[in-house]
């Protein structure tokens, strides 16, 4: 897929449900971590949704100037080439916070470097699998205790229990 189109399986806007505060949450299609209970199984289909660039995709997320950005899917990083493109972008041309959420654990992540090329984007990192014997209904942004809310950056500054202190890149 070409590094400006990003398979969308939905947009949702002004919702609480992916981070803090309101976000603009970018569901895309495409996962083959198959994590058993997933909540979002229709997302695994890497043909599902429909096709958007990038630029499109950063017209609806600057036409909400209060909302911050989430990637989830699927999982962002099938899709790393655009993602990075529009996460740069983001970056480049608002000063929204950005939440990923992915089944790579970011030392997976950080051992290939074609999938670190989002990480210095991104300012909060929702990493590993759900695993469906370590679900918790009491944890927020993540749905087992294995998975962690990572902080990438220091512009970050929400009080998360089991919120992982800031990781430096370099």
């Amino acid at each position: 897929m070409a590094s400006d189109t990003i398979r969308v399986l939905n947009i949702i806007e002004q919702t609480m449900a992916d981070g803090p505060g309101l976000r603009t949450s970018i569901y895309c299609a495409g996962c083959a971590h198959h994590c058993p209970g997933c909540h979002n199984p229709q997302s695994w289909d890497f043909a599902g949704g429909k096709d958007m660039k990038v630029g499109d995709l950063l017209e609806i997320i600057k036409a909400d100037e209060i909302s911050d950005v989430s990637f989830s899917g699927g999982d962002p990083f099938y899709q790393v080439d655009a993602f990075t493109s529009l996460a740069r972008r983001i970056k480049e041309e608002t000063d929204k916070t950005i939440w990923c959420w992915t089944g790579f654990t970011i030392e997976e992540i950080r051992a290939d470097e074609h999938l670190a090329q989002m990480l210095p984007y991104i300012d909060v990192l929702v990493d590993g699998p759900f695993i469906l014997e370590r679900r918790d209904t009491n944890l927020l942004f993540r749905g087992s205790d294995n998975q962690r809310i990572i902080y990438l950056t220091p512009k970050v500054e929400d009080d998360i229990p089991g919120a992982v202190p800031l990781v430096k890149l370099r």
